[in-house]
């Protein structure tokens, strides 16, 4: 049974028959044939012959697959199919003929130009056409040969690539197909940089910010597995890679490693805070998070609103601490030292978003050509839908072939460059938190002070109606 596919493509006409007579899958272009072009000139002629009648736009050339069960057929076999095929549909056209043999199953490519070598018209094919002529050809030669054909009304329906990929994986849903490609890309990653890069290249776009946002070529929005997850937020992700992951899977360790256990604040007779320090602390004994308070005030709305935040708070106050800052000027040093570490971080990441975005056609190109290597097999095996991704695949190949960089170099090229771009963007958020900080810090001393102005003033009355006389 031979399956027959055409392909239109509009560039990379010296690419499209390269590939089609590559040696490694034609056992040393043993299983070749040519018609109406030579072998060694036939990019030269099909262009030769496009621009004598100035046709050099457009269509470059036609790609017909035919693919074969396994077993079925030899590649001698195929081969001759192949090229009775031609001398019977593509008589007047230069075509190039290849059995590939480096599947599982044997499939012949007959690649022809789009402009016809006697009548310099170009070729045009309805789907109609497709179905009425080529396939009728590949029929009656499958017959001839003791071939079993696609039975008239048994054609395949077409799938999405996506909606292939889920099933192939033997994933009820894409989520539950994301998590295992995500496990599988933390397993084989070497850091950071290494598993974005490995997930591009199994077809995922990534949204980098507070969350990892991650989106399959054909879907149109982003899966964030980290909300139900955190090994699949960014730090889980490092501490997974760095050889903890199956520890976490078995529940022996978290994802992250979140802050030690909070305790209450004890004052300790050596240590003794000022200014920012000092009203955080009062703050906090206010709110009845430090210590034990002597003088318990009345929790009004307001207060009680602010318990909810007391998680905030000691953050705040952890800031302060770490940074020594107790006054004002210490404050704003601290900010416009976080100010300057930022720009100089966004500096950094502008100059490698500019080398990122020089290679951007070979990185996107390594990615295409990794993820649509299947798009690749399915199209040779006659699966509908592919011919586009096929196409694109080939694009990637032919750019890559054409750029003159050992594939292996551009690959850890680009995971270097990925892992920079994490690394830089991890404190870029950090250093945009410290400013944060900063201004809730000096936001929120108003209304802190008068808190506890308010709490001791109501504290004071209290202590002079007990000392008032009864009468």
């Amino acid at each position: 049974m031979a399956i027959t596919k055409i392909l239109p493509r509009n560039s990379g006409l010296k690419q499209a028959i390269a590939y089609v007579l590559n040696g490694d899958k034609t056992d040393g272009q043993v299983l070749t044939a040519h018609l109406n072009c030579d072998p060694g000139r036939e990019y030269e002629q099909m262009l030769a012959t496009k621009e004598a009648v100035g046709k050099t736009g457009g269509r470059q050339c036609y790609h017909i697959i035919q693919s074969f069960r396994p077993g079925e057929v030899t590649p001698e076999l195929a081969l001759e199919i192949a090229k009775e095929f031609a001398n019977v549909y593509l008589s007047e056209y230069q075509v190039v003929i290849a059995t590939h043999v480096d599947k599982g199953h044997i499939h012949t490519h007959i690649l022809f130009n789009s402009v016809n070598h006697f009548t310099g018209e170009k070729y045009h094919v309805s789907t109609k056409d497709y179905y009425r002529q080529i396939r009728e050809i590949s029929d009656r030669l499958c017959r001839e040969h003791g071939l079993s054909i696609i039975m008239e009304g048994k054609g395949e329906k077409a799938v999405t690539y996506i909606e292939w990929l889920r099933q192939s994986k033997g994933q009820p849903t894409f989520r539950s197909m994301l998590e295992a490609d995500l496990r599988e890309a933390i397993q084989d990653a070497n850091d950071i940089g290494h598993f974005f890069l490995i997930m591009e290249h199994k077809g995922y776009e990534v949204k980098y910010g507070s969350r990892l946002g991650f989106r399959l070529r054909g879907q149109e929005r982003f899966m964030v597995p980290s909300r139900r997850d955190p090994l699949f937020t960014e730090d889980g992700i490092r501490a997974a890679i760095e050889g903890n992951l199956d520890e976490i899977a078995a529940g022996s360790r978290p994802a992250i490693l979140y802050r030690p256990r909070y305790e209450p604040y004890r004052r300790r007779h050596s240590q003794k805070y000022t200014g920012f320090m000092a009203l955080y602390v009062h703050y906090l004994y206010l709110l009845g998070k430090a210590g034990q308070r002597q003088y318990p005030p009345k929790m009004t709305p307001h207060l009680r609103r602010e318990i909810m935040k007391f998680e905030q708070y000691k953050e705040q106050f952890a800031f302060l601490r770490a940074h020594g800052v107790s006054t004002a000027e210490g404050l704003q040093t601290v900010r416009a030292r976080a100010e300057e570490t930022l720009a100089s971080l966004i500096k950094q990441r502008t100059i490698l978003n500019v080398r990122k975005k020089k290679r951007r056609a070979l990185y996107d190109a390594l990615s295409d050509a990794e993820a649509l290597a299947p798009a690749r097999d399915c199209y040779e095996s006659g699966v509908p839908g592919m011919e586009e991704l096929f196409a694109k695949y080939m694009d990637a190949v032919s750019t890559l072939e054409q750029c003159g960089i050992p594939k292996e170099q551009l690959m850890a090229e680009k995971a270097e460059l990925y892992r920079q771009l994490a690394d830089i963007n991890r404190e870029i958020r950090q250093a945009r938190k410290e400013i944060s900080l900063c201004e809730t810090i000096a936001r929120n001393r108003p209304q802190m002070e008068q808190d506890i102005d308010m709490a001791e003033g109501r504290h004071r009355q209290r202590e002079l109606d007990k000392d008032k006389p009864v009468r």
